[in-house]
């Protein structure tokens, strides 16, 4: 009697733990914010979300989550096309400055010219320079503007990859391959106020690897975004 009460415990608690784990990763990583949210715990909120979401709620519903989506990681091929650009501004400054260096000389030539026949050959080599000048030029700004983005992107791609995975610093971040796990979760709250609104949130996880070292980096969920909908 004893060893079949011992039994059912153990196939209760196994069932518990069944449970726990198969439960929506989303319920637990919100109930968690939603609750420090009514504390106004903003270190627990901001140990979740990359931008904490500042609002009075007394409760919050569920409405809607998506089918999760799996993709490849792809924080190391960003960091390549950021490299790519780089080296292509840094070899566009020569041909930028030749180009002015040029035009200035030209501009000099034009005013030392003394007979209008001079003068008319020197400005129609300085309007000829001027628009390969500007040409140059304007290339060379969307070099840099593609390189700002990209950069940008790589380095925000790189915080909610940390974010996921728990560090502040990582070396090896730019390399790592694996997988990114993401869903949209929709939800209602409550407001202490009174009145209620609607919310989108993203979330994020990072499962990922260091080839060269065979190490694992298995990330958590994390919020990433709220967008209102209503």
């Amino acid at each position: 009697m004893k060893r079949s009460i011992m039994l059912a415990l153990g196939l209760i608690a196994a069932l518990v733990v069944m449970q726990s784990c198969s439960a929506p990763p989303e319920k637990g990583l919100l109930s968690r914010y939603f609750h420090a949210s009514t504390l106004a715990d903003n270190d627990t909120m901001s140990s979740m979300a990359m931008d904490p979401l500042q609002v009075d709620v007394s409760s919050w519903k569920l409405l809607n989550v998506t089918p999760e989506k799996i993709e490849p990681a792809k924080l190391a091929e960003m960091n390549a096309k950021e490299l790519e650009l780089k080296k292509e501004v840094e070899n566009h400054v020569g041909p930028t400055v030749d180009a002015k260096d040029a035009l200035d000389v030209a501009k000099e030539n034009y005013d030392l010219a003394r007979t209008a026949a001079s003068k008319a050959a020197r400005k129609r080599e300085v309007d000829d320079l001027q628009v390969k000048y500007d040409a140059e030029y304007q290339k060379h700004k969307e070099l840099q503007q593609a390189y700002n983005d990209a950069k940008q992107a790589s380095a925000d791609e790189e915080q909610l990859t940390l974010f996921s995975l728990g560090q502040r610093e990582l070396a090896s971040a730019r390399s790592l391959t694996g997988d990114v796990h993401s869903k949209e979760v929709d939800v209602l709250l409550e407001l202490k106020s009174g009145g209620e609104r609607k919310y989108r949130i993203f979330l994020k996880k990072y499962d990922l690897k260091d080839e060269s070292l065979n190490l694992r980096h298995n990330g958590r969920w994390i919020i990433t975004k709220f967008e209102r909908i209503d």
